[in-house]
């Protein structure tokens, strides 16, 4: 076949991939036969040079910048022609756009090989400079200090408040000639980085730089080594292997931006720390074109040209202010004209505190109104750091009344700075911290905190409601200084939660002491980097009951002072490195005996974790991003006597998750099970049948899993099933008809020529199917019969911008 033909190398894998979906779909169907023929015919005529390619890349072992682009609009196009799967002969109204995307599709393939390839095999006057990687990323995942990135710009959002002049000014000092680094300056919660973002997304800024923009976030802890790896991964470009030196990690970075001229270059390195001046002098260089903007609180007068960020007048101080202070249809004659004005000059101009306090003013009476305004008069400059962290904790103190949503919020500052906090992570947490019954209580918390404008809610994607995996917590670094000092006003030995950060192996003094504290706290985070040996010092810590270790090294060991946790309620591991970090003495686990959840996050688990120890009262288990081979199989203990009370296991974005441990099905007493984004999970085993107390099924995005297994009718307590862009499922078992249970089933984006079998309609207590449009077509008939069914249709969003734009 044609298409086995094409090698392992990516570009090889992807045309030939493009090509088994041609010829699979030109089968199927009838309509678009004739442009999918075009296609496949351009594919395979071109073969010998895909090969030639190969063979070029292979003895340079490097890519091509152009093959990369190619590359997106083939993986593209592979779901472009399967979405061509699924038109029905009555969906008329619709052929005409999709044939017109195809015709698009075949354009780009045409031009790619006409007039790119032939310059790729111009060997002697080119060199090729970018890596190809296979489709599915290498394990680091574009990971820098955890955040999931490639260098990528900050969501563009509309011009706020007051920065239109100021956008103006920043871009022309960018653009001046003889001027290479431009620092943008301003005190913490001045709108440096809604600056900074707002420049990337300018159509000059866009229209100059193209696709050479990159936005690095420089945490205090980041390192050089960390930044340059994921400039080579946002390019897709390869470094030779290790660094061997800080030396060799400055000369490789200027070789990739060397190999990316002589296209102009925008580095952005944003929230860079006042002490950071030798960081800085390492990405300059003697490079055409190539600009950097820095954001900090410092101006670095060495590096030449600095953009002062002035704070809001007072005009646009008022209408921001208004629009945190009142809801949209409220009154605003709650407050008389002199006390807001008062309020409004007490921030003076600053974006951060004007939010912050008019939304803690929210819907309070007058009173409230006048004592915040006289609280404000007395205030001296907020250009002041301290001045601006008092006039925050007023709007802090407002919450004393609400004593558990004040510690919710300082319990943000547990996770590093700049980084994204999973809200899961935070159900965790609060959960057993303060005894919430339900995980929709954890979520309204932070849902509060984010009214608040005490922390910001990221979705990274649309989802049901009542599941959060695809949700995420930000708080400004000013709030988190805030919520330390606040974590921090108690003696060592008195303090609720305790929250070290610790450089290489230097721990605190107090840590070293022959008459350590014994500490009360009751939650404890720990953040090392990637210096860190482990060579654990001994905290005497008998009350902790929520354990956060966040790590950045690749190896990692568990310390031994958790044994004495006799209160450990909870464990996170949150890997926030680049490699997957490899977690040792998992066993001591054992001693944790009050241990109820454990999340772990970009690390490598041993095998048989968790046979080797019993974990007697542990109720749920996440993975994320995890390396978890074998490590539910038998070992010294089964998995039924290890986990005896586990009600919930989530795994996701586990790659080398292939075959589903067969072990979880002993597991009797499981409640909820996910298995989310585990792109090479194929099949799951007969043995599902016997969780019979199962309540939740999500396997969402298991895109090469073949069928539900006839067992699944076994699952006689299953309320929710979830089989959301399982695109390989064509069919559903005619054993699903005895989940007389099942009230809700989650089918968005499965393939409309899935079969549903009749005993479908012996779901008495379906209520409700959550699908697409096209998935849609198939429950209409069933709606007919099933007339308290009621379909929830989310509309897909088909968005064709990633074509390859060849006439641009």
């Amino acid at each position: 076949m044609a298409a086995d033909m094409l090698g392992g190398n990516a570009i090889g894998a992807v045309f030939g991939e493009l090509l088994r979906v041609v010829l699979k779909v030109t089968k199927k169907t009838i309509m678009y036969k004739t442009k999918l023929k075009q296609i496949q015919e351009i594919l395979e005529s071109n073969i010998p040079i895909l090969e030639d390619i190969e063979q070029l890349n292979k003895k340079l072992d490097r890519g091509n910048e152009e093959t990369e682009k190619i590359m997106e609009v083939i993986m593209n196009g592979k779901t472009l022609v399967l979405e061509c799967s699924k038109i029905r002969w009555y969906d008329y109204w619709r052929r005409p756009r999709f044939t017109d995307k195809l015709t698009e599709l075949e354009g780009s393939i045409n031009y790619f090989f006409q007039t790119v390839m032939p310059a790729i095999t111009a060997r002697d006057t080119k060199i090729l400079r970018l890596e190809i990687r296979d489709l599915m990323g290498s394990g680091s995942n574009g990971r820098i200090d955890g955040r999931n990135v490639s260098c990528a710009i900050p969501q563009s959002l509309v011009m706020p408040v007051g920065l239109q002049e100021e956008l103006a000014e920043l871009k022309m000092e960018l653009f001046k000639d003889g001027v290479s680094i431009v620092v943008l300056s301003a005190p913490p919660g001045c709108g440096k980085t809604t600056l900074a973002g707002l420049l990337c997304h300018d159509e000059e800024v866009q229209e100059k730089f193209k696709d050479n923009i990159f936005y690095v976030i420089v945490s205090k802890n980041t390192n050089m080594e960390g930044i340059v790896r994921v400039l080579f991964n946002h390019k897709r470009q390869q470094y030779l292997g290790d660094f061997r030196s800080d030396e060799d990690v400055v000369y490789q970075l200027e070789q990739f931006l060397n190999s990316i001229g002589p296209s102009p270059i925008l580095l952005v390195l944003d929230d860079v720390w006042p002490e950071s001046e030798s960081f800085l002098e390492k990405f300059v260089f003697q490079i055409k074109d190539y600009k950097i903007l820095v954001t900090s609180r410092s101006v670095f007068p060495r590096f030449g040209s600095t953009y002062k960020l002035k704070p809001l007048n007072y005009e646009d101080s008022l209408t921001l202010f208004r629009s945190s202070a009142f809801l949209p249809n409220q009154s605003q004659d709650i407050a008389d004209e002199n006390v807001v004005s008062k309020i409004v000059k007490g921030c003076k101009g600053f974006p951060l505190a004007l939010k912050v306090v008019g939304r803690s003013l929210c819907g309070e009476p007058e009173e409230i109104w006048k004592t915040r305004a006289m609280e404000m008069s007395k205030v001296g400059s907020i250009f002041e750091h301290t001045d601006l962290l008092n006039s925050l904790q007023k709007s802090l103190d407002t919450l004393d009344s609400k004593v558990i949503l004040k510690e919710c919020f300082i319990d943000l500052c547990s996770f590093p700075e700049d980084q994204r906090i999973p809200v899961n992570a935070l159900v965790d947490m609060w959960m057993e911290l303060y005894n919430l019954d339900e995980e929709a209580y954890a979520v309204a918390k932070l849902q509060e905190l984010c009214n608040r404008n005490l922390a910001d809610l990221v979705v990274t994607r649309n989802v049901v409601s009542g599941f959060y995996n695809q949700q995420f917590a930000m708080q400004h670094d000013l709030l988190r200084e805030l919520a330390i000092l606040q974590s921090d006003l108690e003696p060592i030995e008195g303090r609720k939660r305790l929250i070290l950060e610790i450089s290489a192996n230097n721990v605190p003094a107090w840590c070293m002491e022959q008459n350590r504290p014994s500490i009360s706290c009751r939650l404890m985070s720990i953040s090392t980097d990637e210096k860190f040996s482990s060579c654990w010092f001994f905290i005497q810590a008998p009350e902790v009951e929520v354990l956060v270790l966040n790590v950045r090294s690749k190896n990692h060991t568990l310390p031994e002072f958790i044994k004495k946790m006799e209160k450990l309620k909870v464990l996170i591991v949150q890997n926030y490195g680049f490699f997957p970090t490899e977690l040792n003495n998992f066993l001591l686990l054992g001693s944790a005996t009050s241990l109820k959840r454990i999340r772990l996050e970009h690390v490598s688990i041993p095998p048989f974790a968790f046979t080797s120890v019993k974990l007697e009262i542990l109720q749920k288990i996440t993975l994320y991003m995890c390396n978890i081979s074998q490590v539910f199989s038998t070992s010294t203990i089964l998995v039924s006597e290890s986990l005896p009370n586990i009600m919930e296991i989530n795994i996701e974005y586990s790659n080398d998750l292939t075959e589903f441990p067969v072990e979880i099905c002993l597991l009797t007493k499981l409640r909820k099970l996910s298995i989310i984004n585990c792109h090479n999970l194929i099949s799951l085993p007969n043995e599902i049948g016997k969780l019979v107390n199962l309540e939740v099924l999500r396997l969402v995005s298991c895109i090469e899993l073949l069928e539900l297994p006839n067992t699944i009718g076994g699952l006689c307590n299953l309320s929710i099933l979830d089989i959301s862009e399982c695109l390989e499922i064509e069919r559903l078992p005619e054993e699903i008809g005895e989940l007389q249970n099942l009230r809700q089933l989650l089918m968005m984006g499965c393939s409309s020529n899935c079969v549903l079998p009749s005993s479908i309609m012996n779901l008495e207590q379906l209520k409700e199917v959550v699908c697409d449009e096209e998935t849609a077509i198939l429950w209409k008939p069933i709606m007919l019969v099933c007339k308290n069914l009621r379909l929830k249709v989310q509309k897909e969003d088909i968005n064709l911008n990633w074509l390859y734009n060849h006439r641009s």
